[in-house]
């Protein structure tokens, strides 16, 4: 019997997003499609290559009333693509569309190279970046649950194996047989780790939520600017490129608002049209900063020509996750690429309060923050306390932790003021609290 190693395994996830140099993009277009949408879409698949580290040499776009079971475009098409890709030096055809095992078998013997769709590209992608080992964690498993149904294209050429004896018990395993056992252990395995990495993130809020410290989770497009948000609101030092999918590992930081309230901030994974629902599962563990999140900061490029489809895009995967109806305060970024106002004003009128600022530049922050306060203010209570003015640590700490809104110290003995404070300080103020405002 073939034991296989993690090592083994490993190669073959690699076996299905081979390292490639040039590629060939296949778009599918059903006649009652918008072509716009299509070469909008391949748009995208493009950049995703790029950020894969993959050359673009050519893109074809067939239109077709329904899919062919066999080959997705048909045969005619396939071979006339196929022939292409063969002048152009090509080594690694990405449909737009996601392929099934069969079909992807199909069409890697009629183009006679590697043959990928969007979600291997994704993987690829996912793969590349994540760095810690949740991250690696769940991009493994996507990959795995994707590699799993492909199995068989793997070891086509391999007979089946006879028992370790060669004797006595019959055929022993075939390889095949033994990468799917191993596969389906390692996704197990890698299943219970995440769980206990969920029970930590429980443990983890349950603390936040006895500092009483709300949550703002920002969500958005990748390449949106959520990273370079985060950096420029918190000083947080997150990876932020021009390029999709640029990090992938949460980071939660303090952000102090100008009202002296303490916010965790959270910045995860970009979003994405058509993005793989295995993703979503394997992901589950960090995106459920956002299901938990008190606010959501929606930020959305302005600038990019297809910023409302991308809007549509995200909502869809805040539904898939069970975030659609929470608060949200929508965040147009990248404002100093636009200066028109009449384009921004689409927006300030469909989304009257949200927020438009550059996260490059630094344009419109100030104003966020306080829109973040004003949206989270809620949860603090607003008093009025009367300070002797022999304790004055009490009234210097009341300006460290709370937000002041008067101070009276006219007073004889004492300083009247009145403040929102942090439920969870009542008791360390409650002596002083004359009013409940």
């Amino acid at each position: 019997m073939c034991l296989l190693s993690a090592k083994h395994l490993k190669a073959l996830i690699d076996t299905v997003v081979r390292r490639t140099n040039r590629a060939f993009l296949v778009g599918v277009q059903l006649k009652a499609g918008d072509s716009l949408d299509i070469q909008d879409s391949l748009d995208e698949l493009a950049e995703l290559a790029k950020t894969a580290g993959l050359e673009v040499a050519e893109r074809g776009v067939q239109k077709i009333a329904r899919v062919t079971p066999a080959t997705f475009i048909g045969p005619g098409k396939a071979k006339e693509f196929a022939d292409m890709c063969k002048i152009l030096g090509v080594d690694t055809v990405i449909f737009d569309d996601e392929l099934s095992p069969g079909q992807g078998r199909n069409l890697e013997e009629i183009f006679g190279c590697q043959v990928m769709d969007r979600t291997g590209l994704i993987l690829e992608i996912f793969g590349q970046r994540a760095r810690t080992r949740e991250g690696k964690m769940q991009v493994e498993l996507a990959q795995l649950d994707y590699l799993l149904p492909r199995l068989t294209r793997f070891w086509s050429h391999l007979s089946r194996q006879r028992g370790s004896t060669g004797s006595i018990g019959g055929e022993g395993e075939s390889q095949l047989e033994a990468d799917r056992r191993k596969t389906q252990e390692r996704i197990d395995k890698i299943k219970d780790e995440l769980e206990t990495v969920e029970r930590q993130r429980k443990t983890q809020r349950a603390g936040r939520q006895r500092n009483q410290w709300p949550l703002a989770s920002i969500v958005g497009y990748t390449n949106a600017g959520k990273s370079t948000l985060l950096n420029r609101l918190t000083g947080a030092a997150v990876l932020a490129e021009d390029k999709l999918f640029a990090t992938l590992d949460p980071t939660t930081r303090r952000l102090r608002l100008p009202t002296n309230q303490n916010v965790l901030l959270s910045d995860t994974v970009g979003f994405i049209r058509k993005l793989p629902h295995g993703l979503v599962e394997a992901f589950k563990a960090t995106l459920e900063e956002v299901v938990q999140a008190d606010l959501l900061v929606h930020v959305v490029d302005v600038s990019h020509p297809q910023a409302e489809e991308q809007i549509v895009a995200v909502n869809l995967v805040l539904e898939e996750l069970g975030a659609s109806g929470k608060p949200t305060l929508m965040v147009f970024n990248k404002v100093d690429r636009m200066p028109d106002p009449a384009f921004k004003a689409r927006f300030t009128e469909r989304f009257p309060d949200c927020a438009m600022v550059s996260a490059r530049t630094g344009e419109g922050t100030d104003a966020l923050m306080a829109e973040i306060g004003t949206r989270l203010r809620p949860i603090r209570e607003f008093v009025e306390l009367a300070v002797p003015y022999g304790s004055s640590a009490v009234i210097a700490r009341l300006h460290e932790v709370a937000q002041v809104i008067e101070a009276d110290y006219n007073g004889a003995e004492k300083a009247v003021l009145r403040a929102r404070i942090p439920p969870n300080l009542h008791a360390e103020f409650a002596a002083f609290i004359v009013k409940d405002l």
